[in-house]
């Protein structure tokens, strides 16, 4: 009995000398969390990754080893475990960033480095870098400013967002069986400046995101908390202003709170003026309800409109019937609104598994007239058409993760659901003419769409290998009640689809991983083609791999090189001014992505993204397979100062190669190189800027279609490049002041 007592004892003082598992959080000289620095147990090399909120989990800590811990943008801090009974909570201070700080992770979505380190460098300062910020993805911006970009990215015309998932804070972003076309993705309400982080995937391999991701997916994270509050003013050509203040309200280690506003008035190149404007408002709070439990809420409202000179053919510029800034119809245009509210919940459910919940409302509306073939179809009136809708969306996602150690294994799972709903009241396409006259209903309709989704995820470390094997599943119930119908009628379908992944990486080093991805996405089509195809390829899926690398050759040397697949079951057309889908077949895409950062001195970064992509149709003869305004080519690189006596500044280049605009290739969608240029300085709270826009005053087209069109004058109908010019030499002041 005194034997047992004794070892008892001995266990109990000495219960700290075996290996335990430490959780902690890291933030800096504000409070704010710090995502993705490095926590490295420098007994037995073990490391970890702080997440979203600053926390991370380290396994295998004993009291006495030493912590090393660092992020590319602070200073490096060495600590010792003096306890292991509660949370440690680290400290960082800001420092110059330095890319001799940054490891590669061993992680699915390493490849964020590349955005972690250009929103450093090179921050982003319109709506219009937002997406340009990912590696690879180029935009166009073809309506006044006030449309949803044009996208394109890995040898796809995306439209406005049909091959490509993109969400803010967890919000979509993709309107479902939008009234201008399906996966419209308009993210101007979005507030640049407080963007804190672009999580990017390219390629249909992760099991958490749905519908829409083919081509890849975009998730913007808003910051959590502010260090300063803020004002600034920007003014430039073509009566461009804006004003933007940021307001820090609140924030400690338990809760933060802020405001962000921001309008935006410009009147553009064109002849007949934009007259464009824009608000956005921003509100958030997050704070720790308990010890293991946290809750937020974010609200945003935005509304915007418009007018738009639209596409213009290249006879009539070349004849001299307009300039490249005039127009055929300035009558076109639009408005727009948008109301965010977003509600999550997250629990610790122990050291090992977190629980997060998020809620979202929105509510969307929106009025497009545009006008494409000018006199084709009413040789009198003209072709003008009005899009309109009037939509809600409710929705939940739900994601479940938990790690786990067993000997030679360690690693985590997830699993997650999700339920979306729209609510599209008065769906409609109508024939107008100067906006205030509708002369024909063409599509005038309620849709109801739901898409259920869940998933399952598991990744298994062994030694230097993750192993990453996902399945989601997704089921759609779509509904149409069709207003230009005698009898009311619901029209309803509803379809399935199984998504299976594999993802391999081989972790050499924290400077080297290479990774196999493999995965199967899909995007679906709109309510109103599923109705009239009776359910039949609506769901059309992609299945694609990529073989790549991320290297760190050098201390200040980062590359990302990559080879990828890319098959699509079927490809969708969506013909706005018809209100018709255009089914176009099967395709393929393979190319090579390139990207470097390069640090050649503390204060100098340079970067490069270089992207090849060879697309075809593969059910259509030699020479008629090529798929219209596909990108083969691209190319962005930058020169970006950050100098410590507060200079800084930066010069970078936009090119694409020309591409086919239609099947054939005999019509040709010019290609463009554009060089933008900034350069400032910081004095104590004040910061004083020029941005410069098209520097060399190139004459390029920002945007290219392929279009039969008849002008007014005209007996025949001629299909020829339409086209809408790109912004020439544009020059603004920036003045911020920070408090």
């Amino acid at each position: 009995m005194l034997k047992r007592l004794f070892i008892l004892y001995f266990l109990v003082q000495n219960l700290n000398g075996f290996a335990q598992t430490l959780a902690g959080n890291i933030t800096d000289e504000y409070a704010s969390p710090i995502y993705g620095a490095l926590v490295v147990n420098l007994t037995n090399q073990d490391h970890a990754h702080s997440d979203d909120d600053g926390a991370f989990l380290l396994d295998n800590i004993k009291i006495g080893d030493s912590l090393y811990v660092s992020h590319f943008s602070y200073e490096v801090k060495l600590l010792v475990i003096e306890a292991l009974d509660m949370p440690i909570h680290v400290g960082l201070k800001v420092k110059s960033i330095s890319l001799n700080e940054i490891v590669i992770s061993p992680d699915i979505d390493a490849l964020n480095l590349f955005t972690d380190i250009d929103l450093q460098t090179n921050p982003v300062n319109s709506s219009q870098d937002i997406l340009r910020s990912v590696p690879g993805l180029f935009i166009g911006q073809h309506a006044g400013g006030g449309k949803a970009e044009q996208i394109f990215l890995r040898g796809f015309d995306i439209d406005h967002g049909t091959d490509i998932a993109i969400a803010v804070d967890g919000i979509p972003v993709n309107m479902v069986s939008h009234a201008h076309g399906q996966g419209y993705a308009d993210l101007h309400f979005v507030i640049p400046e407080t963007v804190d982080k672009i999580g990017f995937g390219k390629g249909p391999y992760y099991a958490n995101k749905g519908n829409f991701n083919t081509a890849g997916y975009v998730d913007f994270q808003t910051k959590k908390s502010l260090d300063y509050s803020s004002l600034k003013l920007e003014s430039g050509m073509f009566n461009t202003n804006r004003l933007l203040g940021m307001f820090n309200l609140l924030n400690t280690e338990k809760q933060s709170s802020y405001v962000a506003m921001e309008y935006l008035a410009t009147d553009g190149p064109f002849e007949s003026p934009q007259n464009f404007n824009r608000i956005n408002l921003l509100a958030k709070y997050d704070g720790n309800i308990s010890g293991t439990a946290k809750a937020g809420i974010l609200v945003s409202y935005f509304t915007s409109e418009w007018d738009a000179s639209g596409q213009i053919p290249q006879r009539a510029v070349d004849s001299g019937m307009i300039s490249r800034f005039g127009a055929i119809d300035d009558t076109e245009g639009g408005n727009t609104s948008r109301t965010n509210i977003l509600f999550h919940y997250d629990k610790t459910i122990d050291k090992n598994s977190i629980l997060k919940n998020s809620f979202f409302y929105s509510k969307y509306d929106f009025e497009l007239y545009s006008n494409f073939t000018y006199f084709l179809d009413d040789p009198i009136n003209g072709d003008q058409i009005k899009q309109k809708e009037n939509r809600n969306i409710f929705g939940l996602n739900s994601d479940f993760y938990r790690s786990f150690s067993s000997g030679a294994i360690d690693g985590n799972w997830q699993a997650g659901i999700s339920i979306r709903f729209d609510e599209s009241i008065d769906n409609e396409l109508s024939h107008t003419v100067n906006r205030n006259q509708t002369l024909d209903q063409i599509q005038l309709g309620d849709i109801a769409e739901t898409n259920y989704g869940g998933y399952l995820s598991g990744s298994f470390n062994i030694n230097k290998w993750t192993f990453n094997p996902e399945i989601r599943i997704d089921l759609f119930d779509f509904q149409y009640n069709d207003a230009l119908q005698t009898n009311y009628e619901t029209q309803a379908n509803t379809k399935t689809i199984v998504s299976p992944k594999f993802n391999i990486l081989y972790h050499s080093s924290p400077y080297l991983q290479l990774y196999l991805k493999s995965g199967k996405g899909f995007h679906s089509n709109d309510t109103r083609d599923v109705i009239a195809q009776d359910g039949s390829n609506i769901l059309p899926a992609a299945y694609g791999f990529d073989i790549g690398v991320i290297h760190k050759p050098l201390p200040r040397l980062l590359i990302n090189a990559a080879y990828w697949y890319l098959f699509l079951e079927q490809e969708f057309v969506y013909v706005g001014d018809a209100g018709i889908i255009e089914p176009s077949g099967k395709t393929q895409r393979q190319g090579i992505d390139l990207s470097i950062r390069y640090q050649t001195f503390n204060w100098i970064f340079l970067s490069l993204d270089a992207n090849y992509t060879l697309a075809r149709a593969t059910e259509e003869a030699v020479g008629e397979d090529y798929i219209p305004l596909a990108p083969d080519f691209t190319l962005v690189g930058g020169l970006n100062i950050t100098h410590p006596s507060g200079a800084f500044g930066g010069i970078n280049l936009r090119y694409i190669k020309d591409r086919p605009a239609n099947e054939d290739n005999s019509v040709i969608a010019k290609g463009y190189a554009v060089i933008d240029a900034n350069i400032g300085y910081k004095w104590k709270k004040l910061s004083f800027g020029i941005q410069v826009q098209n520097l060399l005053n190139t004459e390029w087209n920002e945007t290219q279609f392929a279009t039969e069109s008849r002008l007014q004058n005209e007996d025949a109908s001629i299909t020829e490049i339409h086209f809408t010019p790109g912004t020439p030499f544009f020059i603004k002041g920036v003045v911020e002041y920070k408090f």
